[in-house]
């Protein structure tokens, strides 16, 4: 896109849109400052994050509104977005579709039910449930109480005609509208009943349902008073299925994120008079540069801009605080009428309650791509098209991916991963101590660490086949793609390894740039950008992430076990595996210190002298 005349932008808030050469809007921002916000998409894109440079590359065209304030822009922009759905903006998406307690306030005798998707006007909704079950239990809990219909218009219409109600009149779980049973005032009693409890209001119906019950004694109508007896046990069954997390009064949301490199999971807890009445999750396709600070802004202005079906909260706790703090609360304040605070919780109940919804939100974001990655089409697709993009002279069918990890260039170790058929095969995961290099040099470790592998591969594929045995070695398969964790450097290293032991027409090589979308192949100076969303930058990301955690995970081991070992180094009579063992059976170096002599003692396997010099170096003699 040609850089458009900056100077013609104005200084006030507002909204900005990037089209492409149809005319459609591609990327929506809102700013405090248009022309200062603006130019900074016109630097040299060589600084600009991958995503934002093609989107910049995308566009031909510029257009914006200023408007009055940055909360005017922040609407603005939750509007464009939901009216266009640009390519570029991040979009929340249901991870499912959660069930919602639905009242048809708009019916001439409203209706209870489960529902699902979207909701229409004329209704209140309660919720969302994490399961539809939920719903109908607490349901069938409350009619006992608040006896209102929950069949379809056509049961409805059906019984009408028939002059005679269902079951759920005679089990007493429906005041039986459909024949003129129940006066209308009553049964708007019974709906209003209802609603005021799933919004939380549960003290109120519960004294009055005592007060009516004692009245009822007090003029000896005991079939009354029964009948309120039963009413107010349904309720309290129904209470006891609400998990109460605060004060009796208290209003709240709680949201928290999950993060990875191209999605990331939210969760919210919605939380009135005290108890959870309902949650929510979602999956977020970054399809834009955020922070996690912007991503909760943008995830706030979604949740509110539209009213919840529980209301506005009076506070919202939130994982991390987001951008433009004061700005969002305007916003929730305006809406709700009065003052609505947004904070992260940092201590007692609420941060140990913050911690339950993180919690779920990485698990959803685990979840999500467990299915995604169990889906058999995906990594057919996937492999497919990695082929395709990365010109491979074969489909990579195995794939071993090669992370290091170390400490200011201490405990250097290297990781082996492997997807085959794009599915992890642990067992085929790899641990390398790095031996020969001294300091912080990535490139000789990567160097050492994937001559080891391929090494080991050439010494068992030209082994007579009388050495071989009948069960292949550790390294008998050769990847058909070799990954390797960095840029240009490290896929150079690759290449010579690969060259040197003569397998260069066997063995694909590729790296993946920090930048995640970027990957380098040899013979290509530009990284080859695989498009967002497809399947095949999903692999690449899993595999990626996969040899990240598992060089961290041994990085860290070694580094413990070290740290342990060394101060036990020197002890007379204490060898390698004596003190292995010693660790093992007492529990670590921290037991160690401050066990006794006769402690000690009490191992048969260790000498009296050993156990003497043990105890001395952590109590010596005064």
């Amino acid at each position: 896109m040609l850089r458009p005349d900056i100077s013609a932008l104005p200084t006030g808030p507002g909204s900005y849109q990037f089209k492409d050469e149809y005319g459609r809007i591609i990327y929506v921002g809102k700013a405090t400052n248009l022309r200062s916000r603006v130019g900074s998409y016109f630097a040299d894109p060589a600084t600009l994050h991958t995503r934002t440079a093609t989107m910049v590359a995308a566009a031909t065209d510029l257009a914006w509104i200023e408007v009055n304030s940055e909360v005017e822009a922040l609407l603005l922009e939750y509007n464009l977005i939901k009216q266009h759905r640009p390519r570029f903006n991040v979009r929340l998406r249901d991870d499912k579709s959660y069930p919602f307690l639905a009242v048809t306030l708009d019916d001439e005798w409203p209706r209870a039910g489960v529902t699902r998707g979207r909701k229409r006007k004329g209704g209140k909704y309660f919720g969302p449930y994490a399961h539809a079950w939920a719903i109908r239990d607490t349901l069938d809990a409350l009619l006992r109480s608040f006896p209102i219909r929950t069949c379809a218009a056509a049961k409805f219409r059906q019984h009408e005609r028939l002059g005679r109600p269902c079951l759920l009149f005679h089990i007493e779980k429906c005041s039986g509208p459909c024949v003129q049973a129940v006066e209308r005032d009553t049964y708007q009693q019974h709906v209003q009943g209802l609603i005021r409890f799933l919004g939380g209001d549960t003290d109120a119906i519960r004294e009055e349902l005592q007060s009516a019950m004692a009245i009822a004694s007090q003029n000896e109508a005991f079939e009354d008073a029964a009948r309120l007896r039963d009413r107010l046990g349904a309720i309290d069954r129904a209470l006891e299925r609400q998990l109460m997390v605060g004060e009796r009064g208290e209003d709240f949301d709680v949201i928290a994120l999950g993060d990875s490199e191209l999605e990331a999971s939210v969760h919210v807890f919605y939380v009135r008079k005290g108890r959870v009445l309902g949650n929510n999750g979602y999956v977020v396709d970054k399809s834009e540069e955020l922070s996690l600070s912007e991503l909760m802004r943008r995830v706030i202005v979604d949740l509110y801009a539209e009213e919840p079906a529980l209301g506005w909260p009076k506070e919202v706790m939130v994982s991390c605080d987001p951008t433009d703090i004061a700005v969002c609360e305007e916003l929730l304040s305006r809406y709700r009428g009065s003052k609505v605070e947004i904070r992260v919780p940092q201590r007692g109940d609420r941060r140990e309650l913050m911690a339950t919804v993180a919690k779920n939100a990485s698990d959803a974001l685990v979840r999500h791509k467990m299915r995604r990655a169990s889906d058999h089409n995906a990594r057919s697709r996937a492999i497919s098209e990695l082929q395709d993009h990365l010109q491979l002279t074969q489909a990579p069918l195995r794939i071993e991916c090669f992370d290091m990890a170390h400490l200011h260039g201490t405990d250097y170790v290297g990781s082996m991963v492997v997807l085959e058929d794009g599915l992890p095969q642990k067992r085929e995961y790899r641990k390398f101590n790095v031996k020969e290099v001294k300091g912080n040099d990535d490139y000789a470790a990567m160097r050492e660490v994937l001559t080891r592998r391929l090494s080991a591969y050439v010494a068992e594929r030209d082994a007579p086949a009388a050495e071989r045995g009948e069960r292949p070695g550790r390294f008998a398969y050769p990847p058909q793609l070799l990954l390797v964790d960095g840029g240009k450097g490290q896929l150079n290293v690759a290449i010579e390894v690969v060259r040197e032991l003569g397998l260069e027409d066997e063995i694909n090589v590729a790296a993946i740039a920090k930048r995640f979308e970027e990957v380098y192949v040899p013979d290509q100076s530009d990284p080859v950008r695989i498009p967002r969303g497809s399947e095949a930058l999903y692999m690449l990301q899993v595999i990626r992430d996969e040899a990240h955690r598992f060089a961290n995970t041994f990085h860290r081991e070694r580094r413990g076990k070290r740290m342990r070992a060394s101060e036990l180094d020197g002890v007379p009579g204490l060898g390698s595996q004596r003190r292995e063992r010693l660790l093992k059976e007492l529990g670590g170096i921290a037991a160690i210190k401050h066990v006794s002599r006769e402690r000690l003692g009490e191992l048969s396997w260790l000498p009296a002298k050993v156990a003497d010099a043990v105890h001395q170096r952590f109590h010596p003699p005064q």
